[in-house]
């Protein structure tokens, strides 16, 4: 015949509390599953900030490197020496290039860009040092 009353209600008893228990687990997951994902969106947010923050600094930089070659008249080389021993002339280089291509992107947005009266960067040994490192 069936199983004691008693019987019955003590499985239907743990039945309902190995439920709630896994509902509670679920429940759990689902609340660390949304802060993960906003922890997730929090950390691709400051890198996208960063990286803008970057560019911004490499393209002053870029800029100030084309004031020294083109408004200056100094060399590329001549510029790094300016500059002390952190920065390469391959930065310098990329550096100097990334400058002139804002300033073409800034200029073809405004309607400006010719490529009528563009500088070109001088690549040589510093006046008066050749030979030298």
């Amino acid at each position: 015949m069936g199983e004691p009353i008693g019987k019955q209600s003590v499985r239907q008893s743990a039945r309902r509390a190995a439920l709630d228990a896994q509902s509670k687990i679920r429940a759990d997951r689902v609340v660390r599953e949304k802060r993960l994902s906003a922890l997730g969106v929090a950390v691709m947010v400051a890198l996208a900030e960063r990286d803008g923050f970057v560019v911004s600094c490499e393209l002053r930089a870029g800029e100030a490197l084309r004031s020294m070659t083109e408004d200056e008249g100094l060399t590329l080389r001549e510029a790094v020496s300016w500059c002390g021993d952190d920065l390469t002339r391959r930065e310098a280089t990329r550096l100097w290039r990334r400058a002139d291509g804002a300033a073409g992107e800034r200029g073809r947005a405004t309607g400006t860009a010719t490529g009528e009266g563009r500088s070109v960067v001088k690549f040589g040994a510093p006046v008066g040092t050749a030979g030298r490192r």
